[in-house]
């Protein structure tokens, strides 16, 4: 056998190895993109009479667009965090309506109007939308391209209505990972993360609450805010999201309700009285009641020192309450709608009341 035969063999065989190892592994990619499309983990089929699958992923912006495009609820919460405990069961109670929440952590008012706009397509004559508006809406910065959205992957491509732009979206290892979860939950062997109206209680069970822990908590993240506290926008500093949310206002149904609310935060970390962090602050809700004006909405102020906001123990940290004072908020919440009056003492303004 001559020399260059010997030689060029194992070079073939290389050759052949590497044919088949590509017609494998392309083979397998097949196999699993195919049973990531059948499964479709975040609900690119969704629609009405194809309801959602389980919601599996605990990023939201990824699990909430099939909520919203399925045609199941006539009414929504949107927000952040801080509106995540708003239970559309009792809210269907107090206000009527079938509820769903899609307050997203940390989404900042871009997302939120995202997902708001999504919903509005897919339910047209929606009956309420309750909106949540953190202290993020009065950034005069809100527009700026590194504050649309946040480090969190926002996937926009689930907030449109094309197919095509999908398909490549879902050729990943976490496409894939769901996936995975979606065929385990439909075997029986695993649990959705969120309830399918996108509800979830995110703070720990209520019986463990721990009043000094609690304490703690809330003075330690206050002092690191006090390092971080921007200077207060002039009075004549545009307002982006605000801007937005008067064009969002314009553009529902008659017929739409809208409940804002600024939602209560603790008192040590609202601006200190007659401060210019507190007189900007009264400028943004002022304005944000100009926004709202005209449209059918109510405007609930908790974002004030009051006792609520001063007792410790009605929150886990300066953000965040607990379950019976979102169960307040909830009541509070039909009865606005309804056009009652605050009862004396409550913990809320009524800054705009509903169109008479």
């Amino acid at each position: 056998m001559m020399a260059s035969e010997t030689a060029s063999r194992p070079a073939a065989e290389w050759r052949s190895f590497a044919a088949a190892f590509c017609a494998a592994a392309a083979l397998l990619t097949a196999i699993l993109y195919g049973a990531v499309l059948a499964l479709d983990p975040y609900g690119t089929r969704v629609r009405p009479g194809h309801p959602p699958g389980p919601l599996m992923d605990s990023n939201q912006r990824y699990m909430y667009p099939q909520v919203a495009r399925g045609g199941g609820y006539d009414s929504a919460v949107f927000g952040t965090s801080t509106a995540r405990l708003l239970d559309p069961e009792r809210l269907a109670v107090a206000i009527g309506g079938r509820f769903a929440n899609l307050a997203v952590n940390a989404a900042t008012p871009w997302e939120q109007l995202q997902l708001a706009a999504l919903f509005l397509r897919h339910a047209p004559d929606a009956r309420t939308l309750v909106l949540g508006l953190d202290r993020s809406w009065c950034e005069p910065a809100a527009d700026a391209p590194a504050n649309l959205t946040t480090f969190r992957a926002f996937p926009a491509w689930l907030y449109d209505e094309g197919r095509l732009n999908d398909l490549p979206e879902l050729l990943n290892l976490k496409s894939l990972e769901i996936a995975g979860r979606v065929a385990l939950n439909r075997l029986g062997l695993a649990r959705p993360r969120i309830r399918p109206d996108g509800f979830d209680v995110f703070t720990p069970p209520e019986a463990l609450y721990d009043a000094d822990k609690a304490r703690a908590n809330i003075r330690q993240a206050v002092a690191g805010l006090e390092g971080g506290r921007g200077r207060a926008p002039p009075p004549e500093a545009p307002l982006p999201a605000v801007a937005w949310l008067a064009e969002f206002t314009a553009r529902l149904p008659a017929t739409t309700r809208l409940a804002v609310l600024l939602p209560p935060l603790h008192a040590l970390a609202q601006p200190e009285p007659g401060s210019p962090e507190a007189e900007a602050d009264e400028r943004c809700k002022a304005r944000i009641g100009a926004a709202l004006a005209g449209g059918n909405a109510v405007l609930l102020d908790y974002r004030r020192r009051t006792a609520l906001t001063a007792d410790d123990t009605n929150f886990w940290d300066p953000l965040h309450f607990r379950l019976p004072v979102a169960a307040a908020i909830t009541e509070a919440l039909g009865a606005a709608l309804r056009g009652d009056a605050p009862p004396a003492g409550a913990p809320y303004g009524v800054l705009l009341p509903p169109r008479g």
